[in-house]
């Protein structure tokens, strides 16, 4: 008789345990998910297709989209560097394409950015690590292993007044304070 007392109290503790997690569960509704970016042009992780690359003679910027916008976004930046390339011992990466100001009314970027300062949307593309304007594609040797080009996407609760000559340590350092969310995505290459 003891032993069936227990029992049935014990059942009665799990099941108010449950009723109470699942009642708060309830309440707080699923999370949201994060602020995501992505790609239709290369699988996040995986090998970025020639044509986005210095294997081709007019390499074209890859279409990007985000969403789940951090709430009282003003702007984004996207920035994509190649982590695994130094020049002259310096702590700096190769910066691939690094884009200010775009509004926070547009989330993505069609494939093949013309290589302007100035997009029609208001957006300020600055100079990459060859001294150009716009997307330069990722460019590693066949000697060695994949470099991983990184692009990533800041939503700001600010526009940076910074120009299309700004540097990336400038941006960077504008930025400071002002990140609501970051978004990652990533692509190998080498020839």
């Amino acid at each position: 008789m003891k032993f069936t007392q227990r029992l049935c109290t014990s059942a009665i503790v799990f099941v108010a345990a449950v009723s109470t997690v699942t009642a708060q569960e309830k309440g707080k509704g699923m999370p949201m998910p994060g602020f995501t970016l992505t790609t239709t042009s290369f699988q996040d992780g995986g090998e970025i297709p020639p044509k986005y690359t210095q294997s081709s003679p007019n390499p074209v910027s890859p279409s990007l989209a985000w969403s789940h916008v951090p709430a009282n976004t003003a702007a984004f930046v996207l920035i994509m560097h190649d982590p695994e390339a130094v020049d002259n011992k310096m702590t700096e990466d190769h910066l691939h394409w690094m884009l200010l100001n775009i509004p926070a009314t547009v989330h993505e970027l069609p494939e093949g950015v013309p290589a302007t300062p100035t997009l029609a949307d208001g957006t300020i593309q600055c100079k990459n690590v060859g001294g150009t304007v716009g997307y330069r594609g990722p460019g590693a040797g066949a000697q060695g292993p994949h470099h991983h080009y990184t692009l990533e996407m800041f939503a700001l609760d600010t526009k940076l007044a910074l120009g299309p000559d700004a540097t990336r340590t400038e941006v960077l350092k504008a930025m400071e304070g002002h990140i609501l969310g970051k978004a990652v995505v990533v692509g190998r290459f080498h020839r």
